[in-house]
């Protein structure tokens, strides 16, 4: 998650309102401290991507409430569909950071019930908000990444959805979205930048589950 600094500068009795960049949240606190030295600053606000609002001293506790929240996230998410069969594999990977740390989730699931790669698709994003869900991820920008152009120009409004069975799982992905206070940034890929996702959502069909949580570094 990034950050804004709002705040006044007093220089002699002029005020002046400045509102910096955008920077990490670990580092808005040790940006503040260095501005408050001046003795010249006053009314400090944070803003952050969500243009949520919160005074220095809000934000110092909920600094320490959002080091043990996930942030930082990146969903890869892919679904093969097997027409003959009818069957369907979704799969997902959710990078993201909590503590300072980095951790990566993989999951995988087999399907049966749709109709379309591109419904399998829709099927495997909607999946990956389940994963979201659980890991607890609130109010945090996501990117959202994907080589299906249909599900993601779609989902950004880019798109017309015309297909009642789209029409459907991108209703229960808005309303996850909404319900979890995500601020989607949807990133189209090619085939090839979505190897890790796309081999999932194969392997579901081949029938080897996958389902692993794991530290990746720092």
């Amino acid at each position: 998650m990034q950050m804004k600094i709002r705040y006044v500068y007093d220089f002699k009795g002029v005020k002046l309102a400045f509102t910096s960049d955008l920077v990490d949240r670990e580092l808005v606190l040790k940006i503040t401290e260095d501005l408050l030295k001046t003795g010249r600053v006053r009314d400090v606000e944070i803003i952050d991507e969500l243009n949520q609002e919160w005074t220095l001293k809000e934000f110092k506790k909920l600094n320490e409430q959002m080091d043990e929240e996930p942030e930082k996230l990146t969903v890869l998410f892919d679904g093969s569909f097997h027409k003959e069969s009818g069957r369907s594999g979704v799969g997902a990977a959710i990078y993201y950071s909590k503590g300072g740390r980095r951790y990566r989730l993989r999951e995988n699931a087999e399907l049966s019930e749709l109709d379309s790669s591109n419904e399998a698709e829709y099927a495997a994003l909607y999946f990956a908000m389940q994963k979201l869900e659980e890991l607890g991820v609130q109010s945090q920008p996501v990117t959202i990444t994907g080589d299906s152009l249909t599900v993601l120009h779609q989902l950004s409004g880019e798109w017309a959805c015309f297909e009642e069975s789209h029409a459907r799982f991108l209703t229960k992905i808005e309303e996850k979205l909404d319900r979890m206070r995500i601020k989607p940034l949807y990133k189209p890929v090619d085939r090839r930048h979505n190897k890790e996702a796309d081999q999932l959502a194969r392997q579901a069909l081949e029938g080897t589950a996958i389902s692993s949580h794991t530290e990746i570094g720092t």
